[in-house]
């Protein structure tokens, strides 16, 4: 069952990791893994009333642990939502007898209704600045004209057009929420604005409702309705009726889209728009989790297109997409091309280099900063330059890795560092606590050791010479860094039975006699050794499952 404990949880209370069981353990499993942990920490074997009283804080934790796995109600809440899950206010009222999946439901029950009480304090901005440059001075320039002109020498580049618009969500009850928006726009230096207030009801689970009123010094008053409601599972449908009141009286129109999935990727959209500018319009979108195509037809007035568009999704940390489209109609034909990159944890980055007859070539700059879109179409020239594609496609690219290397990579560095930081500073407390925990466990499991190596001795069995856990420095770029490891031998040869150790999936900080001792960086285990009397190590990252003696951890004499 997938997990949604996040990583502060899984290194404090991993009760899997502390009874060092798989996430699918029986209960058998359990209670073996269970009742050798209470032969080491039962308080009666201790007799050092310092000693009895760790032993005591140990077995109460591996006690706790055993409890909730072995029970299948606070397992499965455990499984999905970590031990958070388990205080959740109204979990009391749950009755025993549910199954894992009606405890998923009334745990997500309850999280509404927490949530449905914190809607009613937030809102969700959203913006978009646009800023249209005319460049094409650069490129369409004609000497002549400049022959007489003082400074005529240099390239004339121009704001020609600006537009902002901003909108607020407003939550009335669980049901209502207002919208408001507003916008300005200004285009050679002829500009107005509009504002527009919405009312949306959700009305079921299947629909919501949508009044629209608004004014504007270009369009006049306007009223709307729109509805949104899904027929079946697989299929919805959206209508829009609105009328704008001017001074060349009242226009209505109609808008209907109609949307199917096809399958689980796809959908296929009938749309139909009847008023100022009627049309017909037909999409199929297909989005999987590499890539994206988009085709529409559309026969209306005054546009009439056709148009393809794909994007290719890389499965990098930056989340890479490429993306190509071509686009022909009644107004010409466009080509379009360019890429797009997170740079930071809430910044995408994207250029997109469009070139068209007659449009010309433009170079369009879209920056997405969490909620707000700032885009920056910058006209190039009106004809099909080569020079003017090539420096619009190879500008922005070593633009680009300019401001990577000089500004966003050392801000990302420097933002990774702070936030560790402060994870450091305020799990510090709780680290503490769980080194001396570990400090204690080694100490109680010293005569188990004892015994268990005499055991592995005489019959030349496995013995953990040395063994580390944290973060470890092998790059040699990255010598200037310190690494920052624990000694865990005794607590990994404390886990050897008849001849063999293993270890689970589970993260390795939460198993007994370890901590982090690097918080929020990578960290792996390293092993030395022997079995039957001969040298083997290896090196298993901090999930990785570990199985051993292996003869791939053989360290040959000549090495």
């Amino acid at each position: 069952m997938a997990s949604a404990l996040d990583d502060d949880e899984i290194c404090n209370d991993d009760y899997y990791s502390l009874l060092n069981v798989r996430r699918e353990a029986t209960q058998e499993e359990l209670k073996a893994a269970y009742r050798r942990l209470c032969m080491l920490y039962h308080p009666d074997k201790h007799r050092d009333p310092e000693l009895k009283r760790q032993a005591e804080q140990l077995f109460n934790l591996v006690h706790e642990a055993y409890e909730v796995l072995s029970d299948p109600q606070s397992r499965a809440i455990y499984d999905i939502y970590g031990k958070r899950g388990l205080d959740v206010e109204g979990w009391e009222v749950v009755e025993r007898k549910r199954t894992p999946a009606e405890i998923r439901e009334e745990y997500e029950r309850l999280q509404r209704e927490r949530e449905e009480r914190r809607l009613q304090q937030r809102t969700n901005p959203k913006g978009t600045i646009s800023v249209g440059i005319d460049a094409t001075d650069l490129f369409d320039r004609y000497e002549e004209d400049y022959e007489d002109v003082v400074g005529g020498g240099a390239p004339h580049v121009e704001i020609n057009k600006m537009h902002i618009s901003q909108s607020i969500e407003a939550p009335l009850t669980t049901k209502d929420t207002a919208i408001l928006s507003g916008s300005l726009s200004t285009h050679n230096g002829n500009g107005g604005g509009t504002i527009n207030l919405a009312l949306r009801r959700v009305t079921s689970a299947k629909g919501w409702g949508e009044v629209e009123l608004g004014a504007g010094d270009t369009h006049g008053p306007l009223f709307g309705m729109k509805i949104f409601r899904n027929l079946t599972p697989r299929f919805f449908v959206t209508a829009q009726c609105g009328l704008q009141f001017s001074s060349r009286g009242v226009r209505p129109g109609v808008t209907t889209v109609l949307a199917r999935h096809l399958d689980k990727n796809t959908m296929g959209y009938l749309q139909w728009r009847w008023g100022i500018q009627s049309s017909m319009n037909t999409s199929i979108v297909r989005d999987t989790k590499s890539s994206h195509f988009t085709f529409a037809m559309q026969l209306g007035i005054p546009h009439t297109f056709m148009m393809m568009s794909y994007q290719y999704k890389f499965q990098d940390e930056d989340q890479t997409k490429i993306k190509g489209s071509v686009k022909s109609g009644f107004f010409g034909t466009v080509v379009e091309y360019g890429a797009e990159r997170k740079i930071s944890r809430h910044s995408v980055l994207g250029a997109t280099v469009s070139v068209g007859v007659p449009q010309g070539v433009s170079l369009k700059i879209k920056l997405n900063r969490a909620s707000q879109t700032y885009f920056f179409p910058i006209h190039l020239t009106d004809q099909l330059l080569p020079s003017a594609v090539f420096y619009a496609t190879v500008g922005p690219l070593v633009f680009y890795l300019a401001i990577q290397q000089l500004i966003i990579r050392p801000y990302v560095r420097a933002q990774k560092e702070q936030d560790l930081e402060k994870q450091r500073e305020s799990s510090a407390s709780n680290i503490a606590k769980k080194k001396q925990e570990a400090e204690a466990a080694v100490l109680l499991m010293q005569e188990s050791v004892r015994r268990i190596i005499e055991a592995e001795e005489s019959r030349m069995g496995l013995i953990i010479l040395n063994a580390w856990y944290g973060k470890f420095v092998t790059d040699n770029s990255r010598k200037h860094e310190r690494a920052k490891v624990i000694d865990v031998t005794v607590p990994l040869q404390c886990l050897v039975k008849d001849s063999k150790l293993i270890l689970t999936e589970a993260i390795k900080s939460g198993l007994p006699g370890f901590y982090d001792p690097c918080v929020g960086e990578e960290k792996s285990l390293k092993v030395l050794y022997q079995f039957r009397g001969v040298m083997h190590q290896v090196l298993s990252g901090d999930t990785e499952p570990l199985r051993i003696p292996k003869q791939s951890h053989r360290i040959d004499a000549d090495t």
